[in-house]
């Protein structure tokens, strides 16, 4: 894989490119490059550890970065935020601008199912990358990467952009005279390390569905799709 054209749209250039190639390898394909291969040979040649690595990093830098740039700001607020930032929402969309999607190496069944575009594998690519970053040169360059690319998003973040949308979704309800929603796992997805959540938000006259990293930004993702619903007609029959 060159990496040249991936490392001048990152901005960033690696010491040891082959963390860069591993961040951008899905499962998918390591099945297929080593058909009957191990689970140990699979795992080293795919990206499944770099994004728990690459979590990790991310969360620090965001609540560093929040913390020095809002120190009046509560911890719940802080906290809003930053699971905000770190959303699958937030994640995808900074890895389809990096346009991340097109270099990642997949199976043929996987691109075939659309996986260049599906949120959840570009954010857990990102993860990655953003572990690659650290294993290649430490905690600083990957905080300097992290607030580079997140740098329109930080800008913007302030505990009303980062609404409790299952708190608002109750509210709105309760204001059309409707029920509370309930949230109930439709099902999961991936590694027990890199988990998709589905869940599904239901009241009297609607339901909606959401999916995220755990269950709380999944709850969160569905009450958002709820309001939406809401906000166009659907789902407001009074009881």
């Amino acid at each position: 894989m060159k990496t040249s054209k991936i490392e001048s749209q990152l901005g960033y250039t690696f010491r040891k490119p082959e963390l860069l190639e591993r961040a951008l390898t899905h499962r998918s394909w390591a099945h297929e490059e080593f058909p009957g291969g191990s689970d140990e040979s699979i795992r080293d040649a795919a990206n499944e550890s770099l994004e728990f690595i690459g979590d990790s990093v991310l969360g620090l830098v965001i609540a560093e970065e929040l913390f020095n740039k809002h120190p009046t700001l509560d911890e719940g607020d802080l906290t809003l935020m930053k699971h905000h930032l770190v959303s699958m929402t937030t994640l995808s969309t900074i890895s389809d601008g990096l346009k991340l999607g097109t270099h990642i190496r997949m199976g043929r069944g996987e691109e075939k199912s659309g996986g260049r575009q599906k949120p959840a594998l570009l954010a857990d690519t990102l993860e990655a990358v953003i572990a690659a970053v650290f294993l290649d040169s430490g905690y600083i360059s990957a905080r300097a990467f992290v607030n580079k690319i997140f740098a329109e998003h930080l800008r913007a973040a302030t505990p009303q952009s980062s609404l409790d949308y299952k708190t608002l979704l109750q509210e709105t309800l309760q204001a059309k005279k409707l029920s509370a929603p309930t949230y109930s796992i439709m099902r999961t997805e991936g590694q027990p390390h890199a988990r998709t959540f589905f869940v599904e938000a239901a009241w009297d006259a609607g339901r909606s569905e959401g999916s995220g990293r755990s269950i709380k930004s999944a709850e969160m993702m569905a009450a958002s799709e709820a309001l939406k619903l809401l906000e166009n007609g659907i789902g407001t029959m009074e009881v």
